[in-house]
């Protein structure tokens, strides 16, 4: 297929959304990200069918978005991004990934799935870094995952790079076990699960008689997490973008330019979801132009020698397996009840005082 078979000339951008269910916060963001980002564009054009938040809705619609489609986006949620990249490998398709960051999701099809997504097992490196960098000693390190795979994934990677960094006390399992078992004096949290899975955890830590001095979820990446917590102030959270970074976008609109049409157009600030669905955009339409095909033999190596940035930050997968490898999640803290970012490196850079929140 020509890059400029879409009607008028343009590509045309496909995409099945959660504009309803269970994900549909995220969805219609992502969704609404797209149809921003087509106007910034100016040469591109957005289709959208809502996949119900549903695996099953999604694989009866998806071969419909896909055929009349120049590019294909997946899903949001590792959930769904797992069956469309089961049916892209099946089908022949290549899809752009940039709502799935479950390991599992980015490196299971090799040449038909390009993700932007810090995968799960890096998520927690920005909090475990602020913490090594701590002066004292290590406190004990309790990693609670929810039921899914994407918090084990998260658990797993957390406890595993918690390691490397020196930690000498590090207890991974069950929410229900990390904060039944007998507490320590001074010991910090992780989470990671779904979202109420999380602010469950939480709440539950957060009401002990021992809590942690520390608590750091996956959840608290998100400014929902304020209204569902009675005091979010102090907790750390981690998420795949949060605006203010300054990186400069070497590919399509700069984070300032999308921030304010966004808001032009919704009344609102987007968030993470609606970042990472432009940016993906952004990437799939490069690919296709500068090849000047759209079909999947194509597009894959041109995907694969990139090394850039978008206004979601930087982008190179790896070669074989097609999962992202230099995007970084941002930590955030919470103060005031609003959600601040904690820029960090990859190696704590010096030693700062601990403090409790």
């Amino acid at each position: 297929m020509d890059a400029d078979s879409g009607a008028n000339g343009r590509l045309r951008v496909g995409a099945c959304m959660s504009l309803s269910g269970r994900f549909s916060w995220f969805g219609r963001q992502a969704a609404r990200a797209l149809e921003v980002w087509a106007s910034l564009d100016g040469q591109a054009e957005v289709l959208i069918e809502d996949d119900a938040s549903d695996a099953r809705r999604l694989r009866a619609v998806l071969p419909s978005v896909a055929a009349r489609s120049d590019l294909l986006l997946g899903p949001y949620s590792t959930m769904l991004m797992r069956a469309a990249g089961d049916m892209a490998a099946e089908a022949g398709w290549l899809v752009w990934n940039h709502g799935g960051s479950g390991d599992d999701v980015e490196t299971a099809h090799p040449g038909h799935v390009v993700s932007v997504l810090t995968p799960a097992s890096r998520y927690a490196e920005p909090f475990l870094s602020h913490l090594a960098a701590c002066a004292g000693p290590m406190p004990e390190l309790r990693i609670a995952h929810g039921k899914g795979r994407f918090g084990r994934q998260v658990a797993s990677g957390a406890e595993a790079y918690a390691w490397q960094l020196g930690f000498s006390h590090v207890i991974t399992g069950p929410a229900d076990a990390m904060l039944s078992d007998e507490l320590p004096e001074d010991w910090v949290l992780i989470t990671a699960g779904t979202f109420e899975e999380d602010t469950e955890t939480v709440t539950r830590a957060h009401g002990l008689a021992r809590p942690p001095r520390l608590t750091c979820a996956v959840a608290a990446g998100v400014r929902e997490f304020g209204e569902a917590v009675r005091n979010p102030d102090g907790t750390f959270g981690i998420a795949q973008w949060f605006p203010g970074s300054d990186q400069p976008s070497l590919l399509g609109p700069n984070e300032p330019e999308f921030l304010d049409a966004y808001h032009a157009a919704a009344g609102e600030s987007p968030g993470y979801p609606a970042a990472q669905a432009a940016a993906t955009a952004v990437l799939a339409v490069h690919c296709a132009r500068q090849t000047g095909n759209a079909d999947r033999e194509s597009l894959w190596p041109t995907a694969t020698a990139l090394d850039t940035t978008t206004l979601f930050g930087a982008f190179k997968i790896d070669q074989a397996t097609g999962a992202q490898t230099n995007h970084r999640t941002v930590l955030i803290r919470w103060a005031d009840k609003e959600p601040i970012a904690i820029r960090t490196q990859a190696k704590a850079p010096q030693q700062t005082t601990l403090k409790a929140g």
